[in-house]
């Protein structure tokens, strides 16, 4: 009994502990020593000013372990001169050649060795702004979104770093132009949030910090230290003028049809305009863009599958302040916009008030058809206007209201979407997120006809239609645990074409919640144990689909990871889309038992390793029957030597019915990048995907599939980036196949093309 009274005191000894020292670091801040004087980016800390520079150490693991002791010793210097953030970093190692550091494009060396910061300017615990390098001084940026709880390192700021390997570790020197962030002016000195944060990956990926962290707070950014300074900083005009020139020849064909080529030249000049209009308040212009992406997306196998694929925007225009533009829902997924001439943006933050608008146009218009259980894309021939705003404001670091509205106009069609969406931080384990959404929409009266039946009833042609939608998102976490609940409820009715919702008519609830073990002097660090249940109906009440499923997952050496799954479910499986969807007269309610495996490991800087796999029943959704599926999809990235870089991912899916095959699919995207320097680049890509059906398994008519088809894609690209603004491109892509109809793979398109950006800066 004594003992475990010791235990007890103990505990509440070291919880106390840590609370006090959390407390601590909160309510001192870190003050910036102002310092004059010219700086050459080295590696090496000769420089006077490194003299000054406020020093701090990095004290905590904060993952995988909880605030312990590092096993290296980090040291930071750090001094502003009212222009530019100076940060030197010290990382001390006991080994330097197990440093994990590669030549890599930019944003590319995450799992590497790296140093860098947060930091919070408006110190509100909204968005914090993340700079890291690598040893070899590559760059990632990002920023991270308390709202939505996302990290994107598509933000691209121009800053300057330079790594260097020494005997005993490696140093890293940052400068930082206070111009590229978004802060209050002003005469007094400035508070901003901050962290400073090392990551070391050996047999664990260590995170080490400057501050502890309270698992039991569910806010990350809240969680932020503060420095102290900036009292001149100023940011200017930040102008940036970036004139583009696109040149390309391209030819393509239909080789069932004929061998003859269709030719094409493309010659266009634009322009990127960007402006510092305030310290907090930016614009961004695009006169005749090309959005053209450079590089292929990352292959995706669309087989048996009733959803519209899913792409991540990669075009520099849209991405830039993107998490202006988030909420709970994906209203605004500028992918839609597919070949605009021009584009207009502002984005800022004024004190407690957060704004975004964008406006665009397009040579077409596309958008998502949703449904109930499956969704289509439609295509108008004709152009459209493009506009979506965004408001947030913050009554406290607890709570904020926002508006989100999008447009989209054509001559025959519209879409306006109206939303409102609140964020309450209820305790420091406790978030509620509510949003609501109407739309107004109308569709060309004969859009219908271009589509399949099932596509028919959602494509309404008797004038304009309304429609409502609500989302409300409870979490609840703490150390060991968390809890969920979800209500999702999208009327039949409801679009929002310029973002990606593919379901519609369907009202959605689901409960879950995760228990977690850890453990610091084991081969494991984490165990959790988590689930689900969920259930939809339609809008008339009838079931879509009811779920349960429970997984556990373990951490341990080598950064390794494992998890084991498995789920149960009732789910309608026909296409057909009526207005009333009776399960019972369609007898379309089938029931699923599936069990999933994912692995991955990193034994060795150089070598990466994951696999994920599902096995047992599957709706065959063409011929509206149970079959089994197995899919198998392994990825591995293989480092050879310091440039050198071998990316492989791989699907297969294979569905039976009957026991017999239905259909067998493959898909292959392999990657070849040797990186000269942290400039450029060679890369290679290419993308196979092989498809074979047994038609005599199917129960429809078969006209319109193939029985074997097989696509190969490739492409050369080179690129040399003096910053993400100033950039070169040129390369080569083509794509062929073979089928039924064409018994010799033959190529459909071929294209060379050249870009150019350079940006003028003030």
């Amino acid at each position: 009994m004594s003992k475990f009274i010791a235990v007890v005191i103990y505990s509440f000894a070291a919880i106390a502990s840590q609370l006090a020292i959390a407390q601590s670091h909160q309510h001192s801040a870190i003050v910036i020593p102002n310092i004059k004087g010219e700086v050459t980016l080295d590696g090496d800390f000769d420089e006077p000013q490194w003299a000054s520079a406020k020093l701090i150490s990095l004290d905590y693991v904060v993952r995988p372990h909880e605030n312990t002791q590092p096993p290296v010793t980090t040291k930071v210097r750090i001094f502003e001169d009212d222009k530019t953030l100076y940060i030197g970093f010290t990382a001390q190692d006991p080994n330097p050649s197990d440093i994990s550091a590669f030549y890599r494009d930019r944003d590319k060396v995450w799992s590497e060795d790296l140093v860098g910061f947060k930091l919070d300017t408006f110190y509100d615990s909204r968005l914090a702004y993340q700079f890291f390098v690598n040893p070899l001084g590559i760059q990632s940026d990002s920023i991270q979104n308390e709202m939505t709880g996302k990290e994107s390192d598509s933000w691209n700021a121009i800053w300057d770093s330079v790594g260097k390997i020494t005997a005993d570790g490696y140093q890293v020197e940052i400068a930082i132009p206070l111009r590229i962030l978004n802060f209050k002016e002003g005469e007094q000195d400035k508070i901003w949030g901050a962290e400073f944060v090392r990551f070391y990956p050996r047999e664990e990926r260590l995170r080490i910090s400057n501050l502890p962290t309270d698992r039991n707070n569910a806010c990350n950014l809240c969680q932020l230290g503060s420095v102290k300074g900036f009292k001149q900083a100023k940011q200017g005009q930040n102008l940036a003028l970036v004139p583009t020139l696109v040149m390309a020849k391209q030819r393509s064909r239909e080789p069932a049809e004929t061998l003859e080529w269709d030719r094409q030249n493309n010659q266009e000049v634009g322009m990127d305009i960007s402006w510092g209009i305030t310290p907090e308040v930016s614009l961004q212009a695009t006169l005749n863009p090309d959005f053209s992406q450079v590089e292929s997306d990352i292959a995706q196998l669309s087989i048996n599958n009733t959803n519209a694929l899913f792409f991540a925007e990669r075009r520099t225009f849209f991405l830039e302040n993107a998490d202006y533009f988030s909420s709970n829902y994906n209203l605004v997924h500028t992918r839609n916009v597919n070949a605009p001439d021009y584009g207009l943006k502002v984005s800022g933050r004024m004190d407690q008030h957060s704004l975004g608008v964008f406006v665009a146009n397009d040579q077409t218009t596309t958008f998502l058809i949703p449904g109930n259980l499956s969704s289509d894309v439609a295509e108008l021939s004709e152009g459209s206007k493009n506009m979506a705003l965004r408001y947030r404001y913050d009554f406290s670091s607890d709570l904020s209201l926002g508006v989100v509205g999008t447009a989209r106009e054509a001559d025959s069609y519209h879409n306006y979407v109206t939303a409102l969406d609140s964020k309450y931080q209820l305790s420091d384990q406790d978030t509620l997120r509510i949003q609501w959404a109407r739309s107004q929409t109308q569709y060309p009266s004969l859009l219908y006809q271009d589509y399949s039946d099932e596509t028919q009833l959602r494509l309404k042609n008797d004038g304009e239609f309304n429609g409502q939608a609500l989302r409300v998102n409870y979490r609840h976490n703490e150390r060991n645990w968390n809890f969920r609940a979800d209500h999702y409820r999208n009327g039949k009715d409801f679009r929002a074409d310029l973002g990606f919702e593919r379901n519609v008519d369907r009202n959605t609830s689901v409960i879950g919640g995760a228990y977690r073990w850890f453990s610091e002097h084991s081969w494991w660090n984490r165990i959790e144990v988590w689930g689900d249940w969920d259930i939809a109906h339609n809008d008339d009440g009838e079931l879509l689909e009811k779920e349960a499923e429970i997984y556990t997952s373990i951490r341990g050496k080598w950064q390794s990871y494992l998890e084991l799954g498995v789920q149960s479910r009732d789910k309608v499986g026909v296409r057909q889309q009526a207005e009333s969807l009776r399960v019972d007269n369609n007898a379309t309610l089938f029931h699923e038992d599936q069990a999933s495996l994912y692995f991955d490991i990193r034994p060795s800087p150089s070598v990466y390793f994951g696999v994920y796999t599902r096995y047992g029943d599957n709706i065959d959704y063409d011929n509206n029957r149970l079959g089994k599926q197995i899919n198998i999809n392994p990825k591995m990235n293989l480092s050879l030597g310091k440039h050198l870089q071998l990316n492989i991912r791989h699907t297969y899916r294979q569905l039976k019915v009957n026991d017999a095959n239905l259909f067998t699919a493959n898909l292959t995207d392999a990657r070849l990048t040797y990186q000269f320097d942290p400039r450029q680049y060679i890369r290679l890509i290419v993308v196979h995907s092989d498809i074979k059906r047994n038609l005599d398994n199917y129960i429809i008519a078969t006209d319109d599939y193939l029985k074997r088809s097989k696509v190969l894609s490739t492409q050369l690209l080179y690129s040399y980036k003096i910053n993400p603004l100033t950039k070169f491109f040129v390369g080569y892509t083509d794509s062929g196949f073979q089928d039924d109809d064409v018994s010799i793979h033959r190529l459909s398109e071929q294209s060379i093309f050249m870009k150019f950006s350079y940006a003028w800066l003030n």
